[in-house]
């Protein structure tokens, strides 16, 4: 006789979670430690913000998983709306500037980034959407209605917080959904081919046509510098560079933890988007190997649960989140490594950034929510 059994609760994912975060910790503190001293006269001044928030999100993303999921059901719209409207206030006198960026809110003592709100508005509002069109799902309408919808908090990132790699993030999670729940995916497999076609042909045509000497935006600039680093070495191009340099001096096995010699300065702002670099600097590519098998393994236990969800809506969620946390790995990494342009995206659980932390592990409680909700048949 079969039964089913509940109370699952994915460990394996929340030890995988908390070893990044420790791990993370351990690389912000010795990254950072020098220009805080610097800047602060504190060697721990990064490590320390980053490991209460760090703490305190554990706590948050346990505390969610402990929620049932399905409540979120009835907030979407409103989820949504606020992704949007916090957005909008970011062109405000709300709005703070940092690294000549304008992508934050400041309320009260709390500072934030709206458009992290906007992954997880996407992540939740999409599932709900496909779950009501039901078969109508493939339908060319309800294929550009969710477009629409996932199009608008892109386009509200581009616009309001001038943050094209969020933008591009939100609109691959929204691609992403719909691939997952639609019945037929070759046209996807056709407009994606096409569309990487027109890229190449793109790079193409600007690395041809456009001098490196000339009077380019900032956008069109960081495409010059990926195209040709080492033109641009002691101006746009040196993060980029020193970045290299870190990685290549690290060999196989690295200078040893702490022994690094291009975060004192050399590589800017080492601590968010370019820390792969100094991993791989201390601990060489078979520390960065490491750091990709657990973001593997991560990856894997999301799979697992997108896969044994015990509804629809779960397992959309988590194949949103799924895909949210896997394209942050790869353009943090392509970028570090000069395989595409720079575009300013952290690496999950390991870069500097309270914003970031806070709603990535948001969404780990909303995936270890679905999880506990999983029934296995006992024989």
């Amino acid at each position: 006789m079969q039964h089913a059994r509940a109370d699952y609760y994915d460990y394996s994912l929340v030890a995988v979670i908390v070893l990044l975060i420790c791990f993370g910790l351990v690389m912000l503190y010795s990254t950072s430690s020098y220009m805080a001293e610097v800047k602060y006269g504190n060697d721990m001044f990064y490590f320390k913000k980053q490991a209460a928030i760090s703490v305190a999100c554990i706590v948050m993303a346990l505390i969610i998983s402990r929620i049932d999921y399905h409540i979120l059901y009835y907030f979407t719209t409103i989820l949504y709306v606020a992704a949007f409207g916090l957005m909008l206030l970011v062109k405000t006198p709300l709005g703070t500037a940092a690294n000549g960026a304008q992508r934050w809110l400041q309320i009260g003592p709390i500072q934030f980034q709206p458009s992290e709100i906007a992954k997880v508005a996407v992540i939740v509002c999409l599932p709900c959407m496909i779950i009501k069109m039901g078969r109508r799902i493939k339908t060319l309408k309800a294929c550009m209605v969710l477009l629409g919808v996932g199009g608008l908090l892109a386009f509200g990132a581009y616009q309001f917080t001038d943050n094209l790699s969020t933008a591009i993030i939100i609109f691959a999670i929204t691609v992403g959904l719909i691939f997952v729940a639609h019945p037929d995916t070759k046209i996807f497999f056709i407009l994606g081919g096409a569309g990487i076609a027109g890229i190449a042909a793109l790079v193409m045509f600007l690395n041809a046509t456009v001098s490196v000497d000339g009077d380019i935006s900032f956008r069109l600039r960081r495409i010059m510098v990926w195209l040709h680093p080492e033109d641009f070495a002691d101006t746009w191009g040196y993060q980029t560079i020193q970045a290299l340099y870190a990685i290549g001096s690290g060999g196989f096995f690295g200078r040893g933890l702490g022994n690094s010699i291009q975060k004192l300065g050399s590589v800017p702002e080492a601590q968010n988007d370019m820390i792969f670099s100094i991993i791989c600097e201390e601990l060489g590519i078979f520390g960065g190997i490491i750091v990709l098998l657990l973001y593997a393994y991560l990856l894997y236990r999301l799979f697992f649960i997108a896969q044994n969800a015990p509804d629809m809506f779960g397992s959309l969620m988590v194949s949103g989140i799924f895909i949210h946390i896997a394209l942050q790995v790869i353009l943090n990494i392509a970028v570090v490594v000069n395989l595409m342009p720079n575009t300013g995206v952290t690496l999950p659980f390991i870069s500097y950034g309270g914003t970031s932390i806070v709603f990535l592990m948001a969404e780990m409680g909303l995936a270890l929510s679905v999880a506990r909700q999983i029934k296995f048949k006992d024989s």
